[in-house]
């Protein structure tokens, strides 16, 4: 019983860290200023449900993805990285709203954003990734398996709750506070994006000095 306690603080603290609920509010308010409520809580669901469905699989076959196609989690890190890092851009100056076209439909547009920047990769990004690969590989008995998913989708669900109170939260700091939270996020955002091109191209500029 220890040990599954040890493992649950264990999985929760690494993937709260990775997935990050807080630092994604301004970007889902940003993206769906200009939906209506229910539509906006629609895009927070879809992208939650997104994010939860690749973390699961990458957790349970992670290791197999990488291996069949013969890539590597360093990579991911590094193609995030640099999602990342275009994401804070914008972010940081304040103008990390897309405008919807006439002729795009809300469906379409909903849709969209749920799954990219939002599902893949705010929410579920490389560091989330490989945290949920890593832990499953590390999971001795199906019971401590089974811990991991509950945890995933304990901290999705925490995500939408954070997600959806968004607009309270826009509305209690207003426009202006929107602005310079949103830039402050960007500014980290930036940061996580350089710590993960980092963290995935040291360990190839090594492997190829050493060759």
């Amino acid at each position: 019983m220890e040990k599954l306690i040890e493992f649950t603080l264990l999985s929760l603290t690494s993937l709260f860290t990775m997935i990050n609920p807080l630092g994604i509010i301004p970007v889902y308010i940003s993206l769906t200023n200009k939906l209506d409520n229910k539509e906006a809580k629609r895009t927070a669901l879809k992208a939650v449900v997104t994010a939860f469905i690749m973390l699961t699989v990458f957790a349970l076959s992670g290791k197999f993805i990488f291996d069949f196609f013969q890539i590597s989690v360093h990579s991911l890190k590094i193609v995030g990285g640099i999602i990342f890092f275009m994401t804070g851009f914008d972010m940081l100056q304040a103008r990390f709203i897309r405008t919807k076209q006439s002729t795009e439909k809300t469906e379409e547009y909903v849709s969209d954003i749920s799954i990219t920047p939002l599902a893949i990769p705010m929410i579920c990004g490389p560091g989330a990734i490989t945290v949920s690969i890593v832990l499953m590989n590390e999971a001795q008995s199906f019971a401590e398996k089974g811990i991991l998913i509950g945890v995933i989708f304990f901290l999705l669900l925490i995500t939408f709750l954070f997600l959806i109170s968004g607009r309270k939260i826009l509305q209690f700091i207003g426009p202006n506070g929107n602005k310079v939270l949103m830039r402050i996020m960007g500014l980290i955002v930036m940061v996580i994006a350089v710590e993960f091109f980092v963290s995935g191209l040291k360990p190839i500029i090594q492997e190829l000095i050493s060759k």
